[in-house]
């Protein structure tokens, strides 16, 4: 328990409440399926009534002795903390639940779905911690079928939304519940990238030197200079690699055509960028 972080177990039952409000107050309340053991728990409350929190500890519960070795020790209690944390605030808002009427908008339910349990699993993914179910199925198929952890998931998602549609989705709702189960995706990704996102810059001029110094000076930046060479010149040549913030992409371009307008810049985006500049500050120092 020494190995465990305050700071992680706070977020971890945080994004738990988070994701479990949206589980129930849009998936539920309007009828909506979802992906992975969620979609399972759905299934079975929606044909036999059974309780949604307790669900998810039962069926949650064997993979936790199969796959404790998969996730090492920390991973591990985070991932029992995510999980029991989540079936408490299940049963908290299944019992003091608030009725929120969308079933005449399920865009709207869908969208709100796919953003909760998105922010949900997102900080609880961020902070180091899983809520079980298809991820430990999925590294117990990396390691012993060879299939990489995105198809497994893949695959998962869609035989139980598919089982969801022949037992209790009708046409319309299970084209909701794909809306809401691709939002919801995209927002995982969006939390986990972090607030610290920015551009990288790969920069060939024959006059780098210049273009170096007018960054450093001019933007407060730091420069790589990496050796590169010419497939078609044959030629060695020096390149230019820096991460900016996004909204120093104009003046960077700027600098950069007034020193040398014929010089080759690829620009890429940069996620969860850490150290001097973003997350430090000139005394190495975290920035608030």
């Amino acid at each position: 328990m020494k190995e465990l972080k305050i700071k992680n177990i706070f977020f971890i039952v945080l994004g738990a409440a988070i994701y479990s409000f949206g589980f129930v107050h849009f998936n539920i309340q309007n009828e909506l399926g979802e992906g992975g053991f969620a979609g399972i728990t759905l299934i079975l409350y929606f044909i036999f009534h059974w309780d949604p929190a307790l669900m998810n500890l039962l069926l949650n519960i064997p993979l936790f002795f199969i796959g404790w070795k998969l996730l090492g020790r920390k991973v591990f209690l985070y991932t029992i903390i995510g999980t029991v944390a989540v079936s408490v605030f299940l049963k908290i808002f299944l019992i003091y639940e608030i009725q929120i009427n969308l079933q005449d908008d399920l865009f709207l339910a869908a969208l709100f779905a796919g953003v909760f349990v998105g922010i949900g699993l997102g900080i609880i993914f961020r902070f180091g911690g899983t809520t079980g179910g298809v991820d430990i199925i999925a590294r117990l198929a990396q390691k012993y079928i060879g299939w990489s952890m995105g198809k497994t998931m893949f695959l998962f998602d869609a035989g139980v939304i598919m089982l969801s549609w022949l037992t209790f989705l009708d046409h319309r709702s299970m084209m909701y519940t794909l809306v809401a189960v691709f939002i919801g995706a995209r927002v995982i990704d969006f939390v986990q990238e972090g607030a610290y996102s920015g551009r990288g810059a790969l920069i060939i001029s024959n006059s780098q030197e210049e273009i170096a110094s007018r960054i450093a000076i001019e933007m407060d930046r730091g420069i790589t200079i990496l050796r590169g060479y010419g497939h078609f010149t044959k030629e060695e040549r020096e390149v230019l690699y820096c991460v900016i913030a996004r909204n120093e992409i104009v003046r960077l371009k700027s600098i950069i055509n007034s020193v040398d307008p014929h010089a080759f810049v690829s620009l890429m985006d940069v996620h969860d960028v850490m150290g001097e500049g973003f997350t430090l500050d000139e005394e190495k120092r975290p920035i608030d």
